[in-house]
């Protein structure tokens, strides 16, 4: 069985992968969302070629020789491309061996996976978000959600004025005291900020503080870490094995939370999640949105002892992500229950496949 094609699907902010094989299997994947015109170019270009030709049973492999050839681009786009291929390539070998792609990466865990319910909203009033964390709670027994604070990469600016000391404890007054609550600064604060805005959060009972500091600045997020009881947690952003590692050692961050599609796929990502177990922190994955990134995320938070906690569920209305696959994952009493299905248990629409730009490498 060797790999004979490498297709791409591309709309809007989606890039759906397909790989098959000379002997007929195939496999669908992601790679990972915005900017998928420059990630599917990479792919052709710079990806393809290290997996074309190749025994699929070699995924881990191949996935480091791309890494090692393309040394001196380590680039993001190279790691989004990587996704794609990674992700079909598990859900190829889900399919041949008849098996959900959790039980190849070790077998479950867990039976489902407890999720929080993220805002991604800056622009949202404290009142509002409040109330539709309220509704979310009552409709899909959410025991966990995640707000935003401060503003991205902003050097302690704040969306606007106040609203984060104001948005802290109106969210924790709303939702009561046996609700957890997360809070998200996207690299928003300087060291001196971030513990004042940590302490706030501390008083206030919150799960966790997600990226406090600049998210390159490993030295500043370990202050941070060092000075709160509140877990820091970090890592979305990264690509590098390497970054991990130090993020680790150093005490950088309480929680780490590798994104799959940043990383270059699931062979790497739960590399990550073992540097987390033998460390003795939690593995949080990050999954912004509704893509078949979700999928990808849920099998591996099932299968990786780390991954205990609550894991991200967008609470955004993405259009592009509607009409791509099914069945679509649910959230029922808070969690998500995994799939028994071959591969990642779902399949690419029609519909969809006929409104996109194809485009496809051979042997």
């Amino acid at each position: 069985m060797k790999i004979a094609s490498i297709e791409t699907f591309l709309a809007d902010q989606i890039a759906i992968v397909r790989v098959r094989t000379d002997d007929g299997a195939e496999g669908i994947g992601q790679t990972s969302p915005y900017r998928v015109g420059i990630t599917v170019h990479v792919l052709h270009d710079m990806v393809a070629p290290h997996f074309l030709g190749q025994d699929p049973w070699d995924l881990e492999a191949l996935v480091e020789r791309c890494v090692r050839k393309e040394y001196k681009f380590p680039s993001s786009f190279l790691y989004r491309a990587l996704c794609g291929v990674d992700t079909a390539l598990w859900d190829l070998l889900g399919k041949v061996t008849g098996q959900p792609v959790y039980k190849l990466l070790g077998g479950g865990v867990r039976e489902s996976v407890p999720m929080y319910a993220s805002s991604m909203s800056r622009a949202i009033t404290p009142e509002a978000e409040a109330e539709r964390l309220l509704r979310l709670r009552e409709e899909q027994g959410f025991r966990c959600a995640k707000i935003r604070i401060g503003d991205v990469m902003a050097s302690d600016r704040d969306a606007a004025p106040g609203r984060t000391e104001k948005i802290i404890p109106h969210i924790r007054q709303a939702m009561g005291d046996d609700f957890d609550i997360n809070a998200d600064a996207n690299s928003g604060f300087t060291v001196s900020r971030a513990i004042r805005v940590g302490r706030i959060l501390e008083d206030n009972g919150y799960f966790h503080f997600e990226e406090p500091c600049p998210y390159p600045e490993l030295e500043s997020s370990a202050q941070v870490a060092a000075a709160l009881d509140i877990p820091v947690a970090g890592g979305e952003q990264d690509n590098s094995l390497v970054q991990f590692r130090r993020m680790i050692a150093m005490r950088a961050v309480d929680i780490v939370q590798p994104d799959i599609g940043y990383l270059g796929g699931v062979a790497r990502a739960r590399r990550v999640a073992r540097m987390a177990e033998d460390a003795g922190i939690p593995c949080t994955p990050h999954c912004a949105n509704q893509s078949m990134l979700q999928l990808f995320t849920l099998h591996v938070a099932a299968s990786m002892p780390a991954c205990h906690q609550y894991h991200e569920w967008s609470i955004e209305d993405v259009p592009w992500t509607n009409g791509v696959y099914e069945p679509m994952l649910r959230v029922v009493d808070g969690a998500v229950a995994l799939p028994a299905t071959p591969g990642w248990g779902v399949e690419i629409l029609p519909e969809f496949l006929r409104t996109t730009e194809r485009q496809v490498s051979t042997l």
